[in-house]
């Protein structure tokens, strides 16, 4: 599975922005899919996750109520809309992708994207 991640940019604090991952090589309606993020001299971050068909969601805790993680498997396509964006926000986003199941562990996905930055200023 190649993913591909997008979206990111330069928005001011309470904006909002959307994030896609295109997948490519396989379908990914046989892998849960995940975001994480990497702020600046920060270990790399859960922030969502969802399963094969969408109908279940994990966020973390610093994004509850303000990021939601979804997908559109005919579009081979997983999004995190982010809004209320935070200056504490700042990082590079990336996707990941794996079959066995959710998890917060970013060592537990077997696929990953290249990133996207997102900088969320005050």
């Amino acid at each position: 599975v190649q993913l591909q991640a997008s979206g990111g940019g330069l928005v001011q604090a309470g904006g909002s922005l959307r994030l896609s991952c295109a997948a490519s090589g396989r379908t990914l309606n046989r892998y849960y899919m995940a975001w994480f993020r990497q702020a600046p001299g920060k270990e790399r971050d859960f922030v969502a996750a969802i399963n094969w068909s969408g109908g279940i969601t994990y966020h973390a805790d610093s994004v509850k109520g303000r990021f939601t993680i979804s997908r559109d498997n005919a579009k081979n396509t997983v999004y995190l809309q982010m809004n209320s964006l935070k200056p504490e926000d700042t990082a590079v986003y990336y996707c990941a992708a794996d079959s066995r199941g959710p998890s917060y562990n970013r060592g537990d996905y077997e696929y990953w994207g290249q990133g996207t930055q997102v900088t969320v200023s005050s």
